[in-house]
């Protein structure tokens, strides 16, 4: 007996639709790695709690706060403190001071880690590179209390070694007074900030470098290149990737930079060029108990981050193809 063909409609409502087949494949994979889930959910809960539910604390900024009273019984004030901020002449030049020590910072940061990754790789002694891979990391941690008092009492006038080897060598007849000169701090700054981190920002650069197929070493030195030109054709390009990303990362905290090096190594006569803005909003948020201006000051920060982070990422992906988004 010949069998009637089916009509088209009945393969349609029973075949599933690719809707259908993502979703069973999401599922799926939720049921296939339930536990790698339940491992991370200890820390997206802790990411909620510490990074995202204080941005509730940003109302403080549109508010006259006073922590004696209820959320409820605050005066809203508006823009009122960002006004106030703006209209600060304090608050421009400790912008200028943010945006030079990070300028500075970005470029000796990112300099001197690659050229020391470079430099370092090509060392041929394994223990002998080992061991000034350790000895460079370890200031990382290092405190910058303790990084404070070393460079303060190195360029101190009383004993101090540079001023010792300066005057030895005869380049000064009378010691120097570094610290107390404001226009020499950011320089101090980022000199103590490179010394701290360049050995552990070179350590990605190295995984990166260590990543690089020998192969190609070996044809550039068939073809007679140098170690300089295989480290300018083949190593720099083979990381460029590494770097841009980080690079990107780097400018999106161009006026985010804390203040742990410029609160350890101020003083009194240098205020006017170590005042950065986290600084100046723990001072003006809590040393004066202006928690609204603290917050507006806090939030400028934060926005400004995010706008310089999406511009240079926006930037280099027309640039280098290169995007970390």
């Amino acid at each position: 007996m010949e069998t009637l063909p089916t009509k088209a409609s009945d393969h349609e409502s029973v075949a599933p639709t690719p809707q259908k087949k993502r979703e069973r494949g999401v599922w799926k994979t939720l049921v296939q790695q339930k536990y790698l889930y339940l491992m991370s959910l200890p820390f997206i809960i802790w990411l909620f709690v510490f990074n995202y539910l204080p941005v509730w604390g940003w109302t403080m900024a549109f508010q006259n706060y006073k922590p004696a009273k209820s959320f409820g019984e605050q005066k809203w004030v508006g823009l009122e403190n960002f006004i106030d901020l703006f209209q600060d002449e304090r608050f421009y030049l400790v912008l200028r001071n943010t945006l030079a020590m990070s300028v500075m910072g970005i470029i000796a940061g990112f300099v001197v880690p690659i050229a020391f990754a470079i430099f370092l790789n090509e060392l041929r002694g394994k223990f002998f590179k080992r061991t000034v891979q350790t000895v460079s990391y370890l200031p990382h941690f290092v405190s910058w209390v303790v990084v404070g008092g070393i460079v303060t009492k190195m360029l101190s006038i009383e004993g101090g070694i540079v001023n010792e080897l300066l005057l030895w060598l005869g380049v000064i007849n009378e010691p120097i007074q570094f610290m107390a000169k404001g226009e020499w701090f950011w320089g101090i700054v980022t000199g103590a900030d490179v010394w701290k981190e360049t050995g552990w920002n070179a350590i990605i650069y190295l995984a990166a470098i260590a990543g690089i197929d020998k192969e190609m070493y070996e044809a550039a030195r068939v073809d007679g290149a140098g170690r300089f030109r295989q480290m300018w054709s083949i190593t720099l390009p083979s990381i460029r990737t590494t770097i841009s990303v980080l690079l990107i990362m780097s400018i999106g905290h161009l006026i985010g930079i804390g203040f742990e090096k410029q609160f350890q190594l101020q003083n009194s006569l240098v205020t006017d060029y170590s005042e950065v803005l986290d600084l100046y909003a723990l001072n003006y948020g809590i040393g004066i108990s202006r928690f609204s201006y603290g917050t507006a000051i806090s939030i400028f920060t934060s926005v400004i981050s995010i706008f310089l982070l999406l511009t240079a990422n926006g930037v280099m992906k027309k640039l280098t193809k290169e995007s970390i988004m």
